[in-house]
């Protein structure tokens, strides 16, 4: 999250040139950066913990969405980042609904499946390969 900062600050001249998708799609995946560590320290399993998990599993939801139309690298096409879109669009059903069933081990697993998979992965895809946080950060 501080390497997403430090490069919206270093961009900052540029944020006129960023499109909307581009700013929801920072947002929402910041919500569910800030809740992750706050989920994963703190008591499981009661009414807060159920309603954040709602807040986190709509935002990555709507992140993974919104990344469709992002679309700045391959010539317009689609990059390997939105396949972990596809897998997000996957796992938050399948860990809600297996929460909602009561199945602790099930839901862990697809829990940190997205946290490494969309949240660690993706993030880290976001700065090599010119793109824009990525020379923002280091250009």
């Amino acid at each position: 999250m501080l390497a997403v900062i430090a490069a919206l600050i270093r961009g900052q001249g540029q944020w006129d040139r960023l499109s909307w998708q581009i700013w929801a799609h920072l947002s929402t995946i910041s919500i569910a950066l800030l809740l992750t560590p706050v989920m994963l320290w703190r008591k499981r399993g009661d009414r807060l913990h159920r309603r954040m998990g709602w807040v986190w599993s709509l935002a990555m939801v709507v992140s993974a969405l919104i990344s469709f139309d992002i679309r700045q690298v391959n010539a317009g096409g689609f990059s390997f980042i939105h396949m972990l879109s596809i897998l997000t669009l996957v796992l938050v059903p399948l860990l809600i609904w297996e929460a909602r069933r009561h199945k602790i081990g099930a839901h862990r697993s697809a829990v940190r499946g997205l946290i490494t998979g969309a949240l660690l992965v993706a993030g880290f895809l976001t700065f090599p390969f010119n793109r824009l946080l990525g020379a923002w950060l280091f250009g």
